[in-house]
């Protein structure tokens, strides 16, 4: 009884740490990851490939309002899990930051400037007093010197840079699906249809256009482009991965 006084006593203030070192609400904001349905990234010889889980509640909603990828600049896209209030939060700031440096050095950001200009603005919130962590993980794609680059923060602030990732629901077990199926080899299509097996694989339902996003950021153009929903379908269809399309599946 008294270890569990003790840890809600810690679990009061984010900015106390406990005597082992940890910062619970920190913790609790990478559980709050876990609950959201998966991104993933891919970094490809052609470019960055984003997609997403965006399964709905309810077939009345409307699917255009679930919102799982993001343009943050021209060459810049940023895909969330966990709470989708603090990815918007986050994402505005990106694109401000994204903004701030065209104006003052008159040309696009780079993605590891970005992601740390992010990333140090989560980490203020796990160290101010009568604030909370962001609940949220993001993986920032882009083009920075002509090379594709992809990062992931974290709700302690820390930058993550990967070659192929997944956020938010069954991480682990989409990652060791990455890691079994990447190569570097991969082109931006090759990227495309890894990203959605790896989301179809999280999806017991099965995958449909209407449940998933995809954008890709093209290492020639440096250029954000979100797939229209037909080529999204056309692609599913490919990976011979097509569910019913008739009403959305259920989360």
């Amino acid at each position: 009884m008294q270890g569990q006084a003790q840890q809600q006593a810690y679990d009061r203030g984010i900015t106390i740490f406990s005597p082992d070192g940890r910062l619970y609400q920190v913790e609790y904001a990478r559980e709050a990851v876990k609950r959201g349905t998966a991104s993933v990234g891919i970094r490809t010889q052609g470019g960055v490939v984003l997609a997403a889980d965006k399964r709905q509640r309810s077939p009345l909603m409307e699917p255009t309002s679930v919102e799982k990828i993001h343009k943050a600049d021209d060459h810049v896209g940023v895909a969330s899990a966990g709470h989708v209030a603090d990815a918007r939060q986050l994402i505005d700031f990106a694109r401000r930051q994204a903004q701030i440096n065209r104006l003052r050095y008159g040309e696009p950001i780079g993605i590891e400037t970005l992601t740390k200009a992010v990333t140090d603005h989560i980490q203020q919130y796990t160290q101010i007093g009568g604030a909370r962590p962001f609940g949220v993980a993001l993986l920032l794609g882009g083009i920075e010197n002509g090379e594709p680059r992809l990062y992931e923060t974290d709700p302690s602030g820390t930058p993550y840079e990967w070659k192929a990732v997944s956020i938010g629901a069954d991480r682990a077990d989409l990652q060791e699906f990455l890691e079994g199926e990447y190569t570097e080899e991969l082109d931006l299509a090759g990227g495309i249809d890894l990203a959605l097996r790896a989301i179809d694989a999280a999806n017991e339902d099965g995958l449909t256009a209407q449940g998933a996003d995809v954008a890709t950021i093209d290492a020639e153009e440096k250029r954000f482009h979100q797939l229209p929903r037909d080529e999204v379908a056309a692609y599913i269809e490919e990976a011979g991965l097509s569910a019913s399309d008739d009403e959305p599946a259920d989360d």
